[in-house]
C-alpha cells in the first residue's frame, strides 16, 4: 500500500531501534506522561461534575428553583398557580411561605430559615420527605405548631423528636424601635438530613402555622413555589410569570440565594482544569526534548534523504509526524484509561475502603458517602482535542530545525 514519504519515515523512527534504544526510552516516557496527564484530568473532572450534581439535586431539591411573591399577602394561592402551570417550563406549583429567625433552646441560639409548606403538596417540589430520619413529614399539622428541622440542628441542640424549642421571629411594632421579637413554641415532630449545609440552617413548619405567625388568616400565604425543568431557565420563567399576574406579583428565584455557590464551584472547575492542562501540557512538550535528540541522531539520515533529493518540507513533515503520532496514541491510551477509571471511580474507591477496613468518605464527616463521579463526553472531547494539539505544537520547533540542516556539513560530522 502506497504511504507517503513523511509518514513511511516519521512512524519507522517511533519504533525501536538496536542502534539508540535511549531515544526510543525517551519517547516511550513521553507517551506515558502524556497518557497519565490526560487520565488525571478526566478523572478529576467527573469527580468535580459528581459532587456539582450531588450538590445541585441536593441544595436545589430543598430550596425553591423559583417563587412567585406577592407584595401582600395571597388570599388565594391556586389561581396564582395555575397561571403559573400554564407555561410549559414549570411543572409543580404549592403555597411557600418564609421567615428567618432564632431558635433558643437551653441558652443556645442559632439564626434559622423557617419555609412554610403543605406537608400534602412539599413533594412536588421538594426532596425532603424523601430524607427524613426521624419522625415524618405528615406529622406538621395546621395549629399544632410543629417543625421539622436539620440533623446539624438537632445534633447541635441534642434534639429529637417529642422535644419543645423556642423560635424568636422580628415582627414589626409600635414600639420606638419599631422591631419587637416575638417568641413561639415549636414541638420537633421530624428531623431531615440532606448531607448539605441546609441540616443546619433550614426549619419546615405547616404553612398555615406560618399565616398565624405573620397574623394573617390562615389560608393566606406570602408566595407559590414553583419547580421547573431547566433550573437555568428559572429567572426568565419566574419573571414572565410574575409580568403577566401584574404589579401586585414580584419573582425569585435559586440565583439569588444560591447562585453565589454555584458560581464558585464553576470558577473552581475552571481553575483546576487549566491548573491539569499544565500537566498534560509538560507532557506534551517533553515531545520537544525527544524529537531535538532524534533530529541530533538522524543527522546523517536527514542529509542522505536531501542528497536523493527530499525537500525541507518533507523532512520538517517526517518529524511532525513522528511526533504527533507520539502524541496521538498517548492521549488515546490516557482518555480511553481515564474514562474507565471515571466510570469506576466509586467502586475503586469502596475497594479500597473494604481492604484498608478505613472510611474515606466517612457520611459523619462529608456530606457524601461516595465518591460520586459524572462523565461528560464534551469534557473527554475537550481534553483530548488539547492533548492533540499540544502534542502537535511541540513537534514545530524540531521539525524546523531538522529542515534546516544542511547536507554537506551534516555529513562532514557524522
Amino acid at each position: 500500500m502506497f504511504r507517503p514519504l513523511s509518514i513511511f519515515i516519521g512512524t519507522r523512527y517511533t519504533r525501536a531501534k538496536r542502534r539508540n534504544r535511549f531515544v526510543s526510552f525517551i519517547s516511550m516516557t513521553s507517551m506515558i506522561g502524556l497518557a497519565l496527564g490526560v487520565l488525571a484530568m478526566i478523572v478529576v473532572l467527573s469527580v468535580m461534575n459528581g459532587f456539582q450534581r450531588e450538590m445541585s439535586s441536593r441544595i436545589l431539591g430543598m430550596v425553591p428553583h423559583a417563587t412567585i411573591v406577592g407584595v401582600k399577602p395571597i388570599d388565594d394561592w391556586q389561581p396564582v398557580a395555575a397561571a403559573a402551570l400554564k407555561n410549559p417550563e414549570v411543572t409543580a406549583a404549592v403555597p411557600f411561605t418564609e421567615m428567618e429567625g432564632m431558635l433558643s433552646y437551653k441558652g443556645l441560639m442559632q439564626p434559622i430559615q423557617i419555609s412554610g409548606v403543605d406537608p400534602a403538596q412539599e413533594g412536588k417540589v421538594s426532596i425532603v420527605a424523601q430524607h427524613i430520619v426521624q419522625g415524618r413529614l405528615d406529622d406538621l399539622k395546621p395549629g399544632e405548631f410543629g417543625v421539622v428541622i436539620g440533623e446539624i440542628t438537632a445534633r447541635r441542640f441534642r434534639l429529637n423528636v417529642g422535644d419543645k424549642i423556642t423560635l424568636i421571629v422580628p415582627e414589626v411594632s409600635t414600639a420606638p424601635g419599631g422591631i419587637t421579637p416575638r417568641m413561639q413554641r415549636l414541638n420537633v415532630v421530624g428531623v431531615f438530613k440532606v448531607g448539605a449545609e441546609l441540616d443546619g440552617s433550614m426549619g419546615l413548619i405547616h404553612v398555615a402555622d406560618a399565616a398565624t405567625m405573620q397574623h394573617w388568616q390562615p389560608n393566606q400565604v406570602q408566595s407559590v413555589r414553583l419547580a421547573v425543568k431547566d433550573l437555568y431557565a428559572a429567572p426568565k420563567v419566574s419573571s414572565d410569570i410574575a409580568a403577566g399576574l401584574g404589579a401586585d406579583f414580584k419573582a425569585d428565584d435559586w440565583t439569588h440565594t444560591q447562585g453565589s455557590l454555584f458560581s464558585a464551584m464553576k470558577m473552581e472547575k475552571t481553575m483546576i482544569g487549566l491548573l491539569l492542562l499544565m500537566i498534560v501540557a509538560v507532557a506534551a512538550f517533553n515531545i520537544i526534548a525527544t524529537l531535538i535528540m532524534v533530529v541530533n541522531d538522524k543527522g546523517a539520515d536527514i542529509a542522505i534523504l536531501r542528497t536523493i533529493g527530499a525537500t525541507p518540507r518533507q523532512i520538517m513533515a517526517i518529524f511532525m509526524v513522528q511526533g504527533t503520532v507520539i502524541g496521538i496514541v498517548g492521549t488515546i491510551i490516557g482518555g480511553v484509561l481515564g474514562v474507565i477509571a471515571a466510570l469506576n471511580v466509586s467502586e475503586m474507591v469502596g475497594w479500597v475502603e473494604r481492604v484498608t477496613g478505613q472510611h474515606i468518605f466517612s457520611s459523619d464527616v462529608y456530606f457524601v458517602s461516595n465518591l460520586p463521579s459524572e462523565l461528560q463526553g464534551g469534557d473527554v472531547l475537550l481534553i483530548c482535542s488539547a492533548g492533540f494539539i499540544l502534542s502537535f505544537l511541540a513537534t514545530v520547533y524540531p521539525a524546523l530545525r531538522a529542515a534546516k540542516i544542511e547536507p554537506a556539513h551534516a555529513l562532514r560530522y557524522s
